[in-house]
This record gives structure tokens, sequence and C-alpha cells, in this order.
């Protein structure tokens, strides 16, 4: 008969998938800001950013205002290894005229309170944060700021509703203070639900989610800030309060709503709000039971059809009496026993029947919290993208702990919904008190840290007064390095390079380029059109050089480069002819003339014996005599950055600009002759190719120089040389980044304070990791993936502090590079004579074109350091292979015109 009577109370799993599928379509609205003020659960942010991560310490004090006692707590926190905490309580009364009269009198009650708890811990004198724990619904704009929205439970307070409840605390101790000699700060604003998670997240890392099921209901769990559409910001996470008593306030459970839950919800306080509260919290089940017992006497169904007076008077049944009929353990005896109570004189049949229809009402409460906390669950998983996750429940509330079946029914429920939840429910031990010390003390901590990274990444905040100091030495730099009498001794190389023009357009025939820089070497066949079908079309093949040959000797070498280049030749059909040649030969070379190049140094791996010294178009020459196969017109020896500029200058003939923005960082520029001293005559210009990476070299940029770049200096392969390359390319940023966060890990800011094995490894940390970790599309989820691969184990709030190190690492690079190009194009607008300079720089480089801000900083910095300059940045493609061509091309033009 029950079964039949209560029929739309008996939820199938189908029935819950379906709520679980609404619920969660609720919190999608609730997040978003146009749909958030329509939206029943209202996923209001907390403001809570960050879970105890352990290392959390110091004195605390909590009040708690929502339950039926009003509470005042001291919370030690130690930092002693083991996660240990101490929390004295005291419990005061909740007064019927403090609870339903005015604001004013709520306050100065809740501070007298707490003067009385601080008068008895001997705690007067002690200056202690305060974490205020309020179970309302609230609109939070900071963590110690919270407007109520409305008061639910038995609370009726005039004059709170729509006021920022912290002010009204905070103005109720002020009061005292003169009299009392109190000094108390209230840091957070904490709801119960958020406490409970809290509170058990200390004990638990994994612990995400709170749910409370008493005499209210809610939950809260931790969400990605981007799909926070409520706070500005995108990183990190923060603690969102569901609210979700209000579910189904907009009729989406009416199918599910029985006739007495509309009789329930008509005779209580707020009719038509909160109504998934009703049909959950131990607050209204009793009722729940009441009014069906009631309408089934009525009946005639039970108690022989006799309603006593206390079956007919609203709130007789309790939840209390609802957990004690269940306990099926006592059989029936507790069951007759409140009956009787009740004036009801029941039969062993009336008996059974009650015992079901508490069951059935009870385990409907828990069917429906599972659904909707499995929709959290699979929210959690979801943002986590995770086939499979294993999280903690922090739980808390009268209903869960003391109903003798219902955290078994509920636990069951949960995990047949999400089977692919891993999920562990944690009791909390005083959630509401510990809990808002807890969000307190992370509060302080947070502050703290906050503090140290902040000191730490200071030195790379530039000042535009520190760039304008960047970009006057690097003029005086430059002038150095143009001068006779200081050039030897200047550190940026101003290397003519005996390019003396730009392409006109004229440039016709068939050229070959080779291109050596790195382990690849290419050699390439570039056919240049003039005329109206003006075109450059290219072909080349790549070679490996092996290791054995980079470190071996100066002639095997040459003699492996014209292995490749007959290759070549043979495979383009082009064996008998003798074109023109462009070398680009990116290591350090001092010209004579434009096809003379002498070897300074070798970089990057390269050790090949007896090249040093010598001239590189020599040695090639001499290899292709060895060969005796074929002959070729040596007529350029080419630096990258230079070919960068010519392949721009091809398409725009503005560009008298090339820049280097990758694993190395240089630039070139187009000089008048007259102002070159090393190299005679005066007419016309030619391209200098500055090596700009060793300014600084001789301690003119120190004062900006950190520990972290002197530390990535001592370490390189040339310590105290390329100083300004150190900070500028990506060769080093990630060296840089390393450093950092070894030093912030040493401070317990990051890892845990576990420096890892692959962190103590040099190089670990390449440039496209920068990238890819600053890159405004990639979750912070993605970026603990990338650190994951370099087996860094991160948590959320690592992630974050990971990221602004690297954009404070690249920001600054990107900046310092500006300046030096600053200095260059304002030499050039001077150099003319003029008051306003448009120009064009080609540019190229991993760093440039793959780093997500990096581009935009220079290109900023530029503009603010050379406001009388108009700059127009080019993307150069391939100055390597084409730009090679273009300067044999244009220096055969220029050299027939000589010749002309």
């Amino acid at each position: 008969q029950v079964d039949r009577y209560l029929y739309h109370m008996r939820l199938s799993d189908d029935v819950l998938l379906d709520v679980m599928a609404r619920f969660q379509a609720e919190m999608v609205k609730g997040l978003g800001k146009d749909t958030n003020p329509t939206a029943t659960v209202k996923m209001l942010p907390t403001f809570v950013r960050s879970l105890p991560d352990g290392s959390e310490k110091g004195d605390f004090l909590a009040v708690d205002l929502g339950g039926s006692q009003f509470r005042a707590h001291q919370v030690k926190v130690f930092d002693d290894g083991k996660q240990s905490s101490q929390l004295e309580s005291k419990f005061y009364p909740s007064p019927k005229e403090v609870i339903q009269g005015n604001g004013a009198e709520l306050f100065d009650y809740v501070a007298d309170c707490l003067l009385d708890f601080m008068e008895t811990k001997n705690l007067k004198h002690k200056k202690l944060p305060l974490g205020f724990t309020f179970s309302f619904p609230c609109k939070q704009t900071k963590l110690e700021e919270g407007v109520l929205l409305a008061w639910t439970k038995h609370f009726k307070v005039r004059g709170v509703q729509d006021t920022n409840v912290v002010s009204s605390l905070r103005k109720a101790l002020q009061k005292h203070k003169a009299s009392f000699d109190i000094d108390l700060d209230v840091l957070a604003l904490v709801n119960d639900t958020v406490g409970t998670m809290m509170t058990c997240g200390y004990d638990d890392q994994h612990c995400e989610i709170g749910l409370i099921i008493g005499t209210g209901t809610n939950a809260c769990y931790m969400e990605e800030m981007r799909h926070i559409d409520l706070v500005e910001g995108d990183e990190g996470r923060m603690c969102i309060n569901t609210e979700w008593g209000a579910f189904g306030d907009d009729g989406a459970l009416d199918d599910l709503r029985t006739e007495f839950d509309r009789e329930l919800d008509l005779g209580s306080l707020n009719p038509g709000k909160q109504l998934f509260e009703k049909m959950i919290s131990s607050l209204y089940l009793g009722e729940l039971v009441r009014l069906i017992l009631l309408k089934m006497t009525k009946e005639g169904l039970l108690f022989n059809g006799k309603a006593s007076t206390a079956l007919l008077t609203k709130g007789k049944i309790e939840m209390k009496h609802v957990s004690a009929m269940e306990k099926y353990k006592e059989g029936l005896s507790n069951t007759k026993e409140i009956l009787t109570e009740l004036n009801l004189f029941p039969s062993e049949e009336d008996c059974i029947a009650v015992q079901h229809v508490c069951t059935i009402v009870s385990f409907r409460s828990a069917n429906l919290c599972a659904a909707a906390l499995a929709a959290i669950l699979t929210r959690l998983r979801e943002n986590k993208k995770l086939l499979r996750m294993r999280t903690t429940v922090g739980i808390d509330g009268g209903l869960y702990k003391t109903h003798p079946q219902y955290a078994k029914r509920l636990h069951k429920v949960v995990r047949r919904l999400v089977p692919n939840c891993d999920v562990r429910f944690l009791l909390s031990v005083s959630g509401s008190g510990k809990g808002a010390a807890m969000v307190t003390a992370v509060a302080y901590r947070l502050a703290a840290q906050r503090k140290q990274i902040d000191a730490a990444l200071a030195p790379f905040l530039l000042s535009l007064d520190t760039l304008t100091e960047v970009k006057n030495k690097m003029r005086t730099e430059l002038e150095y390095g143009l001068k006779r009498e200081t050039q030897a001794s200047a550190t940026v190389k101003m290397l003519p390079t005996y390019v003396c023009g730009t392409p006109d357009g004229t440039e016709k025939g068939k050229f070959l380029a080779l291109d050596l820089g790195g382990t690849n070497f290419r050699v390439l066949l570039v056919k240049i059109r003039s005329g109206r079908r003006r075109s450059v079309q290219m072909y080349n093949k790549i070679f490996a050089i092996p290791l054995e040959i980079m470190q071996g000797t100066g002639e095997e070498l040459f003699d492996h480069i014209v292995q490749c280049i007959a290759d070549f030749l043979e495979y383009m059909g082009l064996k008998g002819a003798r074109l023109p040649l462009g070398f680009t030969f990116s290591f350090p070379c001092r010209q004579a003339s434009i096809d003379k190049g002498t070897l300074v140094g070798w970089t990057k791996g390269f050790k090949a014996t007896d090249c040093e010294g010598e001239d590189v178009v020599d040695m090639l020459r001499e290899a292709i005599r060895r060969r005796n196969e074929f002959d070729l017109d040596i007529v350029a020896v080419v630096n990258d950055t230079v070919g960068t500029m010519m392949t721009c200058g091809y398409e725009d003939p503005n560009c008298e600009i090339g820049l280097i923005a990758g694993t190395g960082s240089n630039v070139c520029y187009m000089e008048d002759m007259k102002n070159i001293e090393i190299v005679e005559g005066n007419e016309g210009k030619m391209c200098i190719n500055t090596e700009w990476g060793g300014f600084g070299d001789n301690g003119c940029i120190d004062n900006i120089r950190t520990k972290y770049d002197k530390e990535v200096d001592e370490g390189s392969l040339n310590p105290g040389k390329q100083r300004y390359e150190k900070m500028t390319s990506g060769m080093y940023l990630g060296e840089i980044v390393r450093q950092i966060l070894i030093d912030l890990t040493k401070q317990g800011l990051l890892f845990r304070g576990q420096i890892s094995e692959s962190l103590r490894k040099r190089g670990i940390f390449e440039t496209k990791f920068l990238s890819q970790i600053e890159s405004d599309r990639l979750a912070l989820l993605q970026v603990r993936r990338i650190l994951q691969q370099l087996g860094l184990d991160s948590t959320c709030e690592d992630s974050i502090i990971v990221k602004e190190v690297c954009g404070a690492v690249s920001k600054r690079a990107a900046q310092l590079c500006g300046a030096g190009l600053a200095a260059i194009v304002e030499k050039k607008r001077e150099d003319r004579g003029v008051d306003h300079l448009q120009i064009t720089v080609g540019v190229d480089g991993t760093l440039y074109k793959l780093h997500p801000h990096f581009s935009r900083v220079l290109r900023e910095t530029v503009k603010e350091l050379a406001p009388q300059c108009d700059v127009t940045f080019m993307l150069s493609e391939d100055g390597s292979g084409k730009g090679a061509a273009l300067i044999t091309a244009v220096a055969k033009r220029l050299h027939n015109v000589g010749q002309k």
C-alpha cells in the first residue's frame, strides 16, 4: 500500500541520470555572465583560490553563524611536518529575538560573544586574523567582502539583505575596540560548505568538493577560472559555492515534486524558494513524513483513521524521530515508542508502514543529493580531461552524520551514477569553524608567498627610464664599434659585410646558395625573374652534418660540404654550369670584402680544427679544387641576419634593418659609408652586422643583470661573453626560468619545496616550452602536462607561478631587444636628418615567430622608445637561403654596373 501511495518518490537510475544532466545544465547557466541572472543555481564565486598545502601555520580566530547555535573558535595550525592543528570552541545560543530581529542587534551579539570567548581564552591583547563563517547565500567580490542575497533556514533579520556583512561585523567590533583594547582583522568570509572542503583539504590534498547535508544542504567545488565569467582572469581555480538548494525554483523539478512537497512548501517561511533543499534537508524531512502520515490516516490507511493533535500539528515530527524510526536493528520498538508519544496508538502493521514511509522519504533525499553531486564530479572530471578521476568529498551535516542509513545510501548511489570517479567521502571535523580558520590561514600563506614571488621577479620589471638608459647605452656602443680608434675594444663589433645595396627589382638569373649554421646544411638553387613577372623560385635539399665531421678537421668538413653540393648539382642536372654562389655562414666572421670572410671563432657546437683565423671562402674553393668535378663562382659570404634583411628588402625597398630573434639574437642595418671609419670610402651605404649579442660584455648593463643571469652566464660555454644575447635569445631564456624555479623551490614556494632530479638538469627547459606555457589558449591543465613531461609534478598553484615566471623572463627579453632596436632606428632617423622616419625591419627567428607575446612586446617597446619612427615589422621567408641568393644577385648587379 505504502509503495503504491509513494510511487512518485521512488526514483530509478534513469530518472537520477536525468536529474544529473539537468543540474549540469544549471551549473553552466550559473557560471555564464549573461545567463547567471536567470539561473536558479547561483554558482557564487567565493574568492577562495587555493586549498591548504600543509605549509600553513599560526593562530587564527573564527566565528560561525548559521546553524542552530553560534560558535567562536580558536585554531592553532602547526607547521610541524605532521599537518596537525588544535581547535578550541565555545558555543552560544542563537536566541529567536536575535535571529529574527534587526541587523545591528545581530552583529552586536556576534561581537559580544567573540569578546567573551577572547576573554576566556586570554587573547584580548593579541592581533589575530579572523575568519567569518556565514552560512547564507552571499555575493562576494573579494575574499573579505560579501553581500547577503537572501536569508535561509529560520533566519529573518531585518536590514541585512543586500548589505556587506563583513563591514557590519567590522562596525560592531569597532565599537568595542577602545573599551576592550582588541585589534581584529576580518580576513575571510566563508560559507560553511567551503569551510568543510577546506578542513578536509587540510587532511587530504585530493579534497576539492565540500558537501553539507543537515538542516540545510549545499555543495561547493574547485572550478577552473576560465569558466567563471563573473570574475576577471583565466588563471588557476576558484571555489564555487553552488547554493544548490534553489535548484528547481524555476519549475525544473516540478515533474518530480509530489503533492506533499507542494503542501510543505506552501506552509514554509519562503514559499516557492529553495525547492531542492526542501526535498533533501533534515529541516523538512520530518515535516514531509508528517504530511504523508496525516493523509494516510485521513484515508483510513493508518491508526484506524484517527489522527491525534500531535499529528495535526506542524513540526511535531522531526528528523531525529525519522532517524530513530529507521534504526532497523531496534526492530519496531523505536517506531512504536515515538508514535505512542505522539498519542497515536499503532498496530504492528502501522509501525511497519510508518518505518517504510520514513525509508522512502530519506532514501529519496539521498538519491537526489547523489544525482547533483554526480553532476559536480562529472564536471570536475571533464575539466581535468581525465577518463578516470580520483577525488575526495569533504562532508558535514547532521543528516549525514546521525541518520543510520543515509551515508551508506549516498555513497552507493554516487558510485553507481559515476563509475569512472573513485570517490572518498571524508567526514569534516568542525568544518564551519576550523574551515574558516583554514581559509584565513591559506589567504595568509598566499599573501606571504605573493610577497616572496614578487621580490624574486621584481628585477625583471624594467621601467621606461631603465629601458631608455639601455637604448642610450646601446647607441654609445654602436658608435664605438664604427670608430677606428675604439673598434678594437668595442663589445658591439659592427662588422662590415661589404653588402652595398638592397634589391631594386632588376635582379635576375640562376644562383646557388649554401646555408651552414647548425646541424643541418642546405644547398639551394634560386631562380630570380625580373620585370612584370618578378618572382623567386627555390629548390633545395637538406643534408645532415654528422658529429664526427662537426668536430673533426676543417678539411673533412669542407670536403663533406662539397660532396653535398655535387649530389645536389647532379640531382638538379646542373653538373657543368658555373653558377654564382652565395654562402650563408652563420658564425662570426671578419670580412675584408664581400667574398672574403675570416672565421673569428666557432659557436653552436662546431669544433672543426684549422678553421679559426682562416678565410672560409678560400677553404671552400680549395675543397672544390680537390674534388675537381665542377667549378663555382663564389660571389658572397653572408650572415643570416643580412640574408633576412635582403629577403624582406626584395618585397619592400624600405627595409634597411634585419633582426634575428631566435636561438641567437642579432641585428644588421644599412649604414652610411661616411660613418664606417674602418672601411675606405665615403660614398653610398654598406650593411653592418652589429653582432650585438656582445653588448654589455664591458659591464655597462650590469645594473639590470639579475643573480639568475649571472648563474646562467657562469654555467655557459662562454662565461662573460654575449651577455645581452644571454638575456634576450631563445637559447638562454629557458635556462633563466630554470634558475628562478630552483630558487623559488628552495624558498618552499613551488613543487612542495622538492627540487626534482629533472629540475637540476641544465637545458631541460627549452624555449619551445616557454612559448607553449605562455600561450593564452592553454589551460593550466595543459601547462601541468607540459611540466609533467619535464618530470615536474606540479599543482594548479605551481602552474600559475611557472607561467608567471616564464612571462616575466620573456617580457624582459622582448623589452631589451626592443630597446636595442630603438637605438638603431633613432640613429637612422638622426643620420637622415628627418623629424619622422618610416622604415621596415625584416625579422626572422623562432622566438619572434612562435612565442605568443614576444613580437607584440617588442613592437610596443620600439614604439614607446622611438616615438618619431614609424617602424613596420616584416616576417622574412628563408633569409639564409633566399637571402644569400639575393645578396649574390645584388652583388653581381653592382659588380656589372661597376665594370660598365
